[in-house]
C-alpha cells in the first residue's frame, strides 16, 4: 500500500467496526504471504490479530517500498510511529490505529512492543550485515520477540517468565527463517549469518555469494542450526504453561521450526540455492504430533 493511499485513508471518518473490517480485508488480501488468524485462533480474538498484523504489514511495505529512497522509507516509518503514539493518546484517525486502539485498550498492550517492531523495520532499511551473533540477537529482539509477547497478551498471559520463554522460541523461529532463507536473502544483498562466524569457520562473503557449498560452509551452518535448536529447547516449557486455547497453535509453531532445522540438516545444508520447506506430509505429521501434546 503506497504512502499517499495511506494518507488519504486518514482523511476519512471511520467507525470502529469499519476500521476492524478494513484490517481484516488487508490481512486476508495478504494471506498467501502470512496466514494470520488461522482456524486455531478463537473467533473473538481474530479482529485484534488482524489489527496487529495490519500495523506490521503496512510498516513492512514502507520498509520495502521500491519507489522510495532510503531516507523517505525511514521518514515514512517515523511518521507511522508518530501515528502510533497519537493513537495511544486517543487521537487515532487512520483505520489501522482505530482498530489497534481497540486491541490496546482491551488487552493492555504497551506501545513499546509496537515500537520495537518499527525499530526492526528501520534496521531492514539501513542494515544488511551483522558482525556478531549478539548483533543478530539484537535484531531478533525487535523483529520477532514482540510478536510472541503480543500473542501472549491477546490470550491474557502476562507472566514475565512466560514472556522470556516466548522470547527464546521467537528468536529461534527468526533464526530458523534466516538459515532457511539464505538463498533468498543473498538475492537481496542481505547476510544474517554473523560475519565473525563466517571468518571463524574459514569461509568468506565472496564464497557465500558464489554459492560455494564447501565443508567450511556446512560446518558453519551446522553450528548455527545447533544453537538455534538449543533456543527452541530453552523455550519449550512454555508449551506446557499455556492453556488449550493457545496450546495447539504453539506446539505446531514449535514443532514446525524444529522440523525446518532437521530438513536443513538432511539437505546437507544446501541452502545456498535451495530453500527447504515443509511438504504436505510434513504438515500432516506435525499436526498429528502436536495433537498428542
Amino acid at each position: 500500500m503506497k504512502p499517499e493511499t495511506l494518507k488519504r485513508l486518514s482523511r476519512r471518518s471511520w467507525t470502529v467496526p469499519q476500521a476492524l473490517q478494513f484490517c481484516e480485508k488487508l490481512a486476508r488480501d495478504h494471506y498467501e504471504n502470512f496466514p494470520v488468524a488461522s482456524v486455531l485462533t478463537p473467533r473473538e480474538k481474530r479482529p485484534y490479530v488482524y489489527a496487529i498484523y495490519s500495523f506490521a504489514r503496512i510498516a513492512d511495505d514502507y520498509a520495502d517500498e521500491p519507489g522510495l529512497s532510503t531516507a523517505e522509507r525511514i521518514d515514512s516509518l517515523v511518521e507511522w510511529e508518530e501515528q502510533l503514539l497519537e493513537a495511544y493518546r486517543g487521537q487515532a484517525n487512520h483505520p489501522v490505529f482505530i482498530a489497534l486502539r481497540e486491541a490496546v485498550e482491551r488487552f493492555g498492550i504497551p506501545a513499546e512492543l509496537f515500537q520495537a517492531l518499527l525499530k526492526a523495520f528501520r534496521s531492514d532499511v539501513t542494515t544488511n550485515r551483522y558482525e556478531t551473533f549478539e548483533d543478530v540477537l539484537g535484531y531478533c529482539a525487535n523483529s520477532a520477540n514482540p510478536v510472541g509477547r503480543l500473542v501472549l497478551l491477546l490470550y491474557n498471559y502476562r507472566s514475565e517468565t512466560m514472556m522470556e520463554l516466548s522470547d527464546s522460541i521467537c528468536t529461534a523461529l527468526q533464526l530458523t527463517n534466516f538459515w532457511q532463507d539464505v538463498s533468498v536473502d543473498l538475492k537481496k544483498d542481505r547476510v544474517y549469518i554473523p560475519l565473525e562466524d563466517i571468518r571463524e569457520f574459514g569461509y568468506s562473503e565472496e564464497e557465500l555469494f558464489q554459492h560455494q557449498h564447501t565443508q567450511a560452509f556446512k560446518d558453519l551452518l551446522c553450528y548455527e542450526v545447533d544453537r538455534t535448536r538449543d533456543m527452541f529447547r530453552e523455550g519449550k516449557p512454555l508449551l506446557h504453561e499455556v492453556g488449550k486455547d493457545l496450546g495447539l497453535e504453539l506446539r505446531l509453531t514449535w514443532n514446525g521450526g524444529m522440523r525446518i532445522l532437521k530438513k536443513i540438516e538432511r539437505s546437507d545444508y544446501h541452502v545456498l540455492v535451495n530453500r527447504p520447506t515443509l511438504s504436505l506430509f510434513d504438515k500432516a505429521s506435525l499436526l498429528l504430533t502436536s495433537l498428542k501434546g
